[in-house]
């Protein structure tokens, strides 16, 4: 979201402490509306500091000036929403804070990340509801590749559905949302509506992400475009729970665009099992970056 002109800004909550960071909550009021901002600073000894790492892991950015609450170093969080969302947007900023050592040791320390335990008790909150609702929904990412086999070790849980599933997901995870649901910005490149939550306790959970574009424009390989109809899934299932979960192209794809070679051998390893999809493939690699010698190394792996 692009910064604007803040006529105000007041402090909602805080300051509180959680995963080694100083936390403040702060309402904006600016020309075009109302946001709300997550402020975390480096909270030193009082936080249980230093923190274990950067926070843009989880979409926080710095801001382009000095934050008159945290300065220059604050890290940011914002959601566009109207200042009658107050109670749900502290309720996401507090539990955040909780888990957020929590969030820490999974991506920095390498800590476990309880992935099919929280996989099927967010099944059991969500598949019967969505199920009865006619809404579609499906695992994508890493857990996708995991439930199908595969050698991975997700450290989050990525679903895919449509605009209404989006805010009918927050109301059946409401206990658990670390992001309210709503507009913000997801990268650079992404502006959403979506949230984030971390399921289990504090202590030993797992995130939970979704969102759709706000705008129709092209996703990166389209697995999460909010157009579940157009994405390729198989049937797979947690604790006997049935559901349904992206193919494994979409993450080979993804791993060699982001050069994560530590995880490549095993997104190849499951496509050779569960055989690929040559349309679908060859639609995938011509909507990548990839360039062509990428593309051919690919194919011969795949071919061994």
């Amino acid at each position: 979201m692009a910064d604007g002109p803040v006529l105000s800004s007041e402090m909602v909550s805080g300051p509180d402490l959680g995963g080694g960071f100083l936390h403040q909550l702060t309402l904006d009021r600016g020309g075009e509306g109302t946001t709300f901002t997550h402020h975390a600073q480096d909270g030193g000894q009082d936080a249980g500091g230093p923190p274990r790492g950067p926070l843009d892991v989880f979409g926080f950015v710095h801001p382009p000036s000095p934050c008159m609450f945290g300065g220059p170093r604050c890290w940011h969080r914002r959601y566009l929403l109207p200042s009658g969302e107050l109670p749900r947007v502290r309720f996401a900023y507090q539990r955040c804070r909780f888990a957020l050592a929590s969030m820490l040791a999974q991506v920095y320390d390498g800590a476990p990340v309880p992935v099919l335990a929280v996989l099927g008790e967010l099944a059991r909150r969500v598949a019967p509801a969505l199920e009865k609702e006619g809404i579609p929904w499906y695992v994508g990412g890493s857990t996708a590749g995991l439930l199908l086999g595969g050698a991975l070790r997700p450290r989050d849980i990525d679903l895919g559905t449509t605009r209404k599933g989006v805010d009918r997901l927050g109301e059946l995870l409401s206990d658990y949302l670390i992001e309210p649901v709503g507009p913000t910005d997801w990268g650079p490149e992404r502006l959403v509506r979506g949230a984030r939550a971390f399921v289990g306790s504090p202590q030993h959970g797992a995130r939970v992400e979704w969102s759709v574009p706000l705008e129709r424009v092209a996703v990166p390989l389209g697995e999460f475009d909010g157009e579940p109809g157009r994405v390729s899934t198989v049937p797979a299932e947690v604790d006997g729970i049935p559901l349904r979960v992206s193919r494994p192209e979409y993450g080979l794809l993804r791993a060699r665009e982001r050069g994560r070679n530590d995880v490549l051998p095993a997104w190849i390893e499951l496509l050779r099992r569960v055989g690929p999809n040559r349309e679908l493939l060859e639609g995938l690699f011509e909507r990548s970056r990839l360039s062509f010698a990428d593309q051919s190394e690919l194919r011969a792996e795949l071919a061994r």
